[in-house]
């Protein structure tokens, strides 16, 4: 059988272990008459992968199986469809989110929610992930990529961008409303600007300044660093905007979940689109605190539309492939801006 480049995880361990080895496994081929595969062209580093590789999330199965191929926001080349496909032609480009594929069949994908499924298969979680050459998908799991869109742009948009996307809508914007984004990374700094299109009012927090100022040329009305010090921090909040009416929690850690609920006002939602135990909550202030996770095919599709029609900037690092785990080194050190991608060719 005819074989690939990948970066293959057998074991969780610390990054600067350098986990990932670059070996050469089965090149995957179309099994279903409804594939197509793709000659990956970028794939973009998320830092979910980061907490997968190093064992973090090892207590709620992440990842489920070893050895794997990590990787979720996957954009390529069309190189062969099945029999049965009629959504893809070869030659053009499609991109795939974390969702590799669900049922098609339970309640949540007949309601348009097929990310929910209790059967779906996760991109990056077997040996079929985006750190590698080619990878196959169902075509009703993949998403056509404009011409004019570059792979290495496009990448990040499957997971960043239709989780910042979704975390978004879920805390309804709307004119002057004030909204906290706490987290600016490579989901944050697409947050910033979804939330801007809607003329929301964007207070940006993070502990990086370098992840400020790039909040703050992308549309926030102002940032703040995030302090652990949760008096200090919200005492000095309270002084420049007042309590917020809505905000967003990426960053995954619980002080930081708890000090967004404390920022927003009686009334307000909290969206939280990260992993992480709910800390303190008061009923009686009737805050509204909601879960998010990606999105369906129809979100990632207007996701594409989005970014097409408002120049949304998508800010990224490339790697070459066998460079994963430098990559995950630099994001792991808040060295990379926003978003890292590998691209195989380079």
């Amino acid at each position: 059988m005819e074989k690939m480049r990948a970066m293959v995880l057998s074991e969780c361990a610390e990054i600067e272990t350098k986990p990932l080895k670059s070996i050469k496994i089965d090149k995957h081929e179309i099994e279903r008459s409804d594939e197509i595969l793709l000659k990956i062209e970028a794939c973009g580093v998320c830092h979910s992968q980061l907490h997968g590789i190093e064992g973090d999330w090892q207590h709620i199965g992440i990842p489920a199986t070893l050895p794997i191929v990590p990787g979720h926001e996957v954009v390529g080349k069309i190189i062969e469809i099945g029999k049965d496909v009629t959504k893809f032609k070869v030659g053009e480009r499609a991109g795939i989110t974390p969702l590799l594929e669900a049922c098609k069949n339970c309640q949540y994908c007949d309601e348009g929610k097929e990310y929910l499924c209790e059967s779906s298969k996760i991109t990056g979680e077997t040996l079929k992930g985006g750190y590698s050459e080619y990878i196959t998908v169902r075509q009703d799991f993949a998403t056509k990529i404009p011409d004019e869109m570059k792979s290495e742009y496009a990448a990040p948009l499957f997971c960043a961008g239709i989780t910042a996307y979704k975390a978004v809508k879920a805390a309804e914007p709307k004119t002057d409303k004030k909204i906290g984004i706490f987290g600016i990374g490579g989901v944050g700094h697409m947050a910033v600007q979804f939330a801007k299109i809607e003329n929301a009012k964007v207070i940006a927090f993070s502990r990086s300044q370098n992840h400020l100022d790039v909040a703050k040329r992308l549309g926030a009305v102002d940032t703040m660093i995030f302090s652990k010090e949760q008096k200090e921090f919200l005492d000095n909040l309270n002084q420049k905007h007042e309590l917020l009416d809505a905000a967003i929690v990426f960053a995954p850690a619980d002080i930081v979940t708890d000090t967004a609920i404390k920022s927003v006002k009686k009334g307000g939602t909290i969206v939280i689109a990260t992993i992480g135990e709910r800390p303190e909550f008061i009923a009686f202030e009737e805050k509204t605190i909601r879960g998010t996770l990606i999105g369906s095919t129809k979100d990632m599709e207007q996701v594409i539309k989005i970014c097409s029609e408002n120049d949304i900037e998508v800010i990224y690092e490339t790697f070459p492939l066998e460079e994963a785990n430098e990559a995950l080194m630099k994001l792991k050190d808040s060295e990379i801006d926003a978003r890292a991608v590998l691209v195989p060719s380079i």
